[in-house]
């Protein structure tokens, strides 16, 4: 019989200052962390003719390599490189150790039943809203079990005991929108390699809650379908998926860069709860604003969240986008950027016109 847990409002935020990652300035050069689920004394899901731990290995070395090869200024880093067991959160402490701007973590499916699905699938941390979801959370969390200490090392959390994942009910993840637009991408390059799309998805894995930048995780196809198996242990399905997963990390990398890419100056910004005077957006001006954060749930203004800031809010693919200050000058956004960035490390300038963001190829 599963043993139930009962979180607490204390229990609730112990759990969060523990797991609290740490903020640091970004520096260059562009880091990845690329993670191979499971490892040494983990197999993983066991197929019919191989492991898990084996798949992910060899597709994060292949992955890495692309990346290497054709972008000398990323910093890649692999949680292991051999078959060794790696604990969850140790997994995690070597992207925020590096200051990573990246954490992509690489790992297998597998149903008991209907060993006849397939099919990629891409996720990023949240509440899993169906059961099925949560399973996969579930199964990929259960590794912590294997850690010694592991019920004081993350504070009680069950991961057989849906009553646990409660806790990622109530966590905010400045990272959403940087990890779906990845975790977006790679499903993308996967439908276009003709796998099959699973879609993104959400789910509460503890190694993406314990990370301090965008992340995703990655579920390259279902060890439990022979078909499946064997495309995944070859050769040839290897390099596909590895290469698809770069198409995504490439386009990625293209969209940070140019974000990057203005320059700054000395304008002073002003402090965060000062009004800043409205950009006028006559004759259909661009208007460069602050993003500041992005939410599942829309916000109070009065909300712990803002950190005191008298943001705006607009809606976009079904998550609320909040930002602070505007101009119709980049370089007076930049210093805003800079000055606000202090409060919300991933703040990044946007561009809009007439009330609607700009797509990074519209003029």
């Amino acid at each position: 019989m599963k043993r139930k847990v009962y979180i607490t409002t204390a229990g609730l935020l112990a759990f969060l200052i523990v797991w609290a990652v740490p903020v640091f300035d970004r520096q260059q050069p562009f880091t990845v962390v690329i993670d191979a689920g499971h490892g040494g004394r983990d197999p993983g899901s066991i197929g019919s003719a191989t492991k898990e731990k084996t798949i992910n290995l060899a597709v994060a070395l292949k992955l890495g390599k692309l990346i290497s090869d054709a972008h000398k200024d990323v910093n890649v880093i692999y949680t292991r490189k051999t078959d060794r067991f790696v604990e969850v959160v140790e997994r995690a402490n070597i992207a925020n150790r590096h200051n990573a701007d990246l954490f992509i973590s690489i790992h297998t499916n597998s149903v008991k039943k209907a060993s006849n699905v397939k099919g990629a699938e891409t996720y990023t941390l949240g509440l899993a809203k169906t059961q099925e979801n949560l399973e996969v959370a579930m199964l990929e969390n259960s590794v912590i079990l294997m850690e010694d200490n592991y019920e004081q090392r993350y504070e009680g959390f069950d991961p057989n005991s849906s009553e646990s994942y409660i806790i990622f009910e109530y966590l905010q993840n400045i990272y959403l929108e940087q990890s779906i637009s990845l975790a977006s991408g790679i499903q993308n390059a996967f439908a276009s390699a003709k796998r099959i799309n699973r879609g993104v998805r959400q789910a509460g894995f503890l190694v993406l809650k314990a990370t301090s930048m965008p992340s995703v995780l990655i579920e390259l196809g279902f060890i439990s379908n022979k078909d499946e198996e064997k495309y995944m242990r070859s050769e040839a399905g290897q390099n596909q998926l590895a290469k698809s997963i770069y198409t995504a990390f490439a386009k990625y990398k293209n969209e940070y860069d140019l974000r990057q890419s203005y320059p700054d100056n000395s304008h002073p910004a002003k402090a965060h709860n000062e009004e800043l005077p409205a950009a006028s957006a006559a004759n259909g001006q661009v208007i460069y604003k602050v993003q500041i954060l992005s939410s599942d749930k829309k916000l109070s203004p009065a909300s712990p969240k803002l950190k005191g800031y008298k943001a705006d809010c607009y809606e976009e693919n079904g998550l609320y986008k909040y930002t602070f200050g505007e101009s119709t000058d980049y370089n007076a956004a930049r210093q805003i950027q800079k000055k606000v960035s202090e409060d919300f490390k991933d703040a990044f300038i946007i561009r809009t016109r007439n009330g609607k963001r700009l797509k990074s190829n519209e003029k």
